[in-house]
């Protein structure tokens, strides 16, 4: 019984650990386009963003229970099985972190609990018909009806505002984009808050510390609003610039037009118990809104590259988690041996990431927040418009000296 209470603990911190990662790398899907059409300061955004994210967590717990009791069956799971797939799950949101990628920690997780299931109990330990109604047709509808939404909502708001001036109309639409970029973070809160509050259920199901079908109890709801609300105060401000910037320009109307989009979508899926990638329904959301108006520019080779990771996330999720319960399955000595390389490698991404860090002032230094109210937005070009190799975010071009050739492209480091 110590031994199954100190992996229940190692258990419940490594699921906090990654509702953290959650918190930071989902931050841009509330506050990017608000940041980059200057509505917000940079750190205002993600401080009303963790508070709200915080407060979207004790409004629903219809997503918890898809997730502990719905894509792996309960029963023959162990306590192990979730260590491993919260492994798997917090080294692809680090890696893809690092390269300022704006992928699905929800598919993450749930490549986790899926292929360390797999390793641990055969294919009969995963619910197929959850895993496809809950989570793989919402990961393709979802994405297209927000990006449609927000497209239609986009030219909508323009062909209102035709006959008012782009200053009076930016400062109007930067206003509603703050009101639409809150509710997408109570709307990520009731959704990805409770996906660690789900997995850590499960794990006390598999321990025989609550019964099979239990709700979460309230110190983990309250535990796991409090650590994505932390991770999203952080920042994950190299995601935010790709988002922000990366994908297209946005003026407010646009901006204001895919998080109202957005934050419609993922209410209604949390409402409806479906384990939506939020990341997913703002990334179609934003480009749907760059379509929204007339000479906008979507950057499809930042947008293919993202459409590319979402399609690994699953299964390189679930590689690892089936990898980490297969030495985790070994005893004791195996879990500590996939803990202690599980801190290596978190360590190692730290240390790469702090080579080139973003921060909140380098991301409004790359123009984020310079672009004058209603100006127009051309299409990148030239030096300007490269993508560093490995980095999804649109490289930025540093201003040029006078009487002398252009200065390089200032590098948009993931």
């Amino acid at each position: 019984m110590e031994h199954v209470t100190l992996l229940l603990a190692v258990v419940i911190a490594t699921a906090l650990a990654f509702d953290f990662t959650n918190g930071f790398h989902d931050t841009a899907n509330a506050m990017a386009t608000t940041i980059s059409t200057g509505a917000l300061n940079p750190k205002i955004a993600v401080a009303m963003s963790a508070a709200l994210n915080l407060v979207g967590a004790f409004l629903s717990v219809e997503v918890a229970k898809t997730i502990s009791g719905g894509i792996v069956n309960e029963s023959g799971i162990r306590t192990q099985v979730i260590f491993a797939a919260l492994v798997g799950a917090i080294l692809w949101n680090l890696v893809t972190w690092l390269l300022g990628l704006p992928s699905s920690s929800s598919h993450a997780l749930f490549g986790g609990l899926i292929g360390a299931a797999v390793m641990s109990a055969g294919a009969s330990a995963v619910n197929g018909d959850v895993v496809i109604t809950k989570v793989l047709l919402p990961a393709v509808a979802a994405p297209a009806v927000a990006g449609l939404a927000a497209l239609v909502a986009a030219r909508l708001t323009f062909r209102i505002g035709r006959h008012t001036g782009d200053a009076a109309t930016a400062k109007g639409y930067r206003a509603g984009q703050i009101a639409s970029a809150a509710l997408v973070s109570l709307a990520h809160g009731t959704n990805d808050a409770q996906k660690t509050m789900g997995v850590i259920t499960l794990a006390l199901v598999t321990g025989g510390v609550i019964a099979p079908g239990s709700n979460p109890p309230v110190w983990v709801i309250v535990c796991s609003g409090l650590a994505i609300a932390l991770g999203t105060y952080i920042g994950g401000w190299r995601i935010i610039r790709t988002m922000g910037t990366g994908l297209t320009d946005l003026r407010p109307q646009q901006g204001f037009a895919a998080q109202t989009s957005a934050a419609i979508s993922i209410l209604a899926s949390s409402h409806l118990g479906f384990s939506l990638s939020t990341t997913q329904v703002c990334s179609g959301a934003v480009m749907g809104a760059g379509l929204g108006r007339k000479g906008g520019v979507v950057r499809w080779s930042t947008a293919s590259r993202m459409a590319i990771a979402w399609c690994l996330t699953l299964p390189a999720a679930a590689l690892v988690a089936a990898g980490a319960e297969f030495v985790a399955g070994q005893g004791a000595w195996g879990i500590a041996v996939v803990a202690a390389v599980l801190v290596a490698a978190s360590t190692v991404i730290w240390l790469a990431a702090r080579r080139r860090p973003v921060t909140a002032q380098s991301v409004t230094a790359s123009g984020m927040t310079t672009q004058p109210a209603g100006a127009a937005v051309a299409a990148p070009s030239g030096a300007g418009a490269r993508e560093q190799d490995g980095d999804l975010s649109a490289t930025i071009p540093a201003p040029a000296p006078a009487a002398a050739a252009p200065a390089p492209p200032q590098s948009a480091a993931a």
